[in-house]
C-alpha cells in the first residue's frame, strides 16, 4: 500500500471536495482518500495504480496538480 500527498489548485469549496472524491473513487486501487481544499492524501494499492493516474483524475476533474 502507498500514499501519496497532493496539492491541488482550484478548489474553493465543498462542492470541489466532493468532485475530487468522486473523480479519486473511480481510480483503481485507489482504498482511501482524506480530501480537502488544496490537497488530497490518497492510500493506495501501487500494484494496481501509479501516483500519476491519481494526478490524471483531479485533473480531468477540472482542477490543477501543483509540485
Amino acid at each position: 500500500m502507498a500514499e501519496a500527498t497532493v496539492k491541488i489548485e482550484g478548489m474553493s469549496c465543498q462542492h470541489c471536495v466532493m468532485a475530487v472524491k468522486k473523480a479519486l473513487g473511480v481510480v483503481p486501487g485507489v482504498v482511501a482518500s482524506d480530501v480537502r481544499i488544496g490537497s488530497a492524501t490518497v492510500q493506495y494499492d501501487d500494484a494496481k495504480t501509479q501516483q500519476k493516474d491519481i494526478e490524471t483524475a483531479i485533473e480531468k476533474a477540472g482542477y490543477k496538480v501543483t509540485k
